[in-house]
């Protein structure tokens, strides 16, 4: 049965405002006009005495690793990190399981706008339940920034003027992993694709790519969420003899496909997996050994600099685990939420929006993001490979990044939007 659980952090004393770098940084938030939005003898216009944001996400099923408890350990950093308060109210955190069905995450969602007063939604994990959440914000006139789910018709057919679609999503990881593994030769291609919005989604955008590149899709194979025996996909994918086989696919369902492929000596007998959505958590599952030389694209990882680190390592010490993409996506995006309401004066959707756009995001998550008209946060992405065991220096130090893809190249350009929203020449 579906839960919901609401949080409130206003400590005294938080820990997390006793480091010198926080505590300075807040003082400046706090104390700037620019920031601050609220003229003098105005009272801030915060609705319910309260502001409350919410994480609709997969507790315990195929996605726990990459969202879960941990998505509202990262939220619960951001708040504490801003103080606990806005515009001197308090910041509510509510979480949910929504067990990946569309219609519970729809009922949570009207729930929390109707009844909880919920502001924003800062996550909803998947594609499919992400859109019934979006179907339940547009008429309520409520935000919901996306981090964990992919499909890019998020920020296309489906975007609202109150959507952003934050982290990574499936053109991103079209033009990542599948442009280079067709420059690299690898140019026939069989899929095992999940079979539900987000796999089929990813697997046309990858298509797409092959394509344009010069290579061919010998075939697919649709696999059920949750499947835990691949034997057949993964049979019928060997017998294409396609030199890549692509894993359209997330969470579980990848790690145990990679396991059951190694089972079956897919890389042994010449052809290569190509994990077109690959998490940190997933090689830390499969062990690096069984992922080495995996090529994949992610919009962060833990080890890229010193900001990176330095967060990274205070999540660890929360959670014991690095960081997924989605994660530091859920902090970054609460973040960003938080000072829109501190520079907008208030916690009314336009107006925090507004300044959401226009304000850019410069955290150790992204470096000049911006909110684009369709929704989507442009950031620079990143193509890593998996390190050999020898090379790696211990746990958690998985990748090489091989390159830095500019957002502006990452993203499906503008001219190409399908949004509504978008304005054409």
């Amino acid at each position: 049965m579906a839960h919901w659980r609401k949080r409130t952090f206003v400590r005294r004393g938080c820990s997390c405002l006793r480091r010198a770098g926080v505590t300075a940084l807040m003082a400046g938030l706090l104390a700037s006009p620019a920031l601050d939005g609220v003229k003098a003898g105005e009272k801030p216009a915060i609705s319910d005495d309260a502001v409350r944001i919410g994480l609709l996400l997969d507790m315990s099923g195929p996605y726990a690793d990459i969202t879960g408890p941990n998505s509202v350990v990262a939220a619960q950093m951001a708040i504490d990190d801003f103080g606990g308060k806005v515009l001197g109210k308090k910041i509510e955190l509510l979480s949910a399981d929504t067990l990946n069905k569309p219609d519970i995450t729809a009922a949570l969602a009207r729930e929390w706008f109707d009844s909880k007063n919920v502001d924003a939604i800062m996550d909803v994990a998947a594609t499919a339940p992400s859109l019934a959440a979006l179907e339940v914000a547009r008429p309520r006139n409520k935000i919901v920034v996306l981090t964990s789910p992919a499909s890019a018709r998020l920020t296309n057919e489906a975007c609202t003027p109150t959507s952003v679609h934050w982290t990574y999503d499936t053109y991103a990881l079209a033009h990542g992993t599948g442009k280079a593994a067709v420059k690299q030769g690898f140019d026939s291609w069989f899929f095992v694709t999940a079979d539900y919005t987000f796999g089929t989604d990813l697997e046309k955008d990858v298509t797409r790519v092959v394509r344009e590149g010069g290579g061919k899709v010998l075939g697919s194979v649709r696999a059920p969420l949750n499947t835990l025996d691949f034997s057949s996909f993964l049979l019928q994918a060997q017998a294409s003899k396609a030199k890549i086989i692509a894993l359209a696919n997330g969470g579980n369902d990848t790690v145990n496909s990679i396991k059951q492929a190694q089972e079956f000596g897919v890389v042994q007998g010449g052809q290569k997996l190509a994990g077109m959505l690959i998490f940190l958590s997933d090689i830390h599952s499969l062990g690096i050994d069984k992922a080495q030389g995996l090529v994949l694209t992610t919009a962060f990882y833990w080890d890229r600099d010193e900001a990176s680190r330095a967060w990274s390592k205070r999540y660890f010490e929360k959670t014991g685990r690095m960081p997924s993409m989605s994660q530091a996506g859920t902090y970054s995006a609460t973040m960003h939420y938080l000072k829109a309401v501190q520079a907008a004066g208030t916690d009314a959707t336009d107006a925090v929006m507004k300044k959401m756009r226009e304000t850019p995001v410069n955290d150790f998550f992204a470096t000049n993001g911006k909110i684009r008209e369709d929704g989507r946060m442009v950031h620079d992405m990143y193509l890593a490979e998996v390190k050999s065991p020898s090379g790696s220096k211990g746990p958690w130090d998985y990748y090489k990044i091989l390159q830095t893809i500019p957002g502006d190249e990452a993203f499906q350009p503008l001219s190409e939007s399908r949004c509504p929203l978008v304005k054409k020449p």
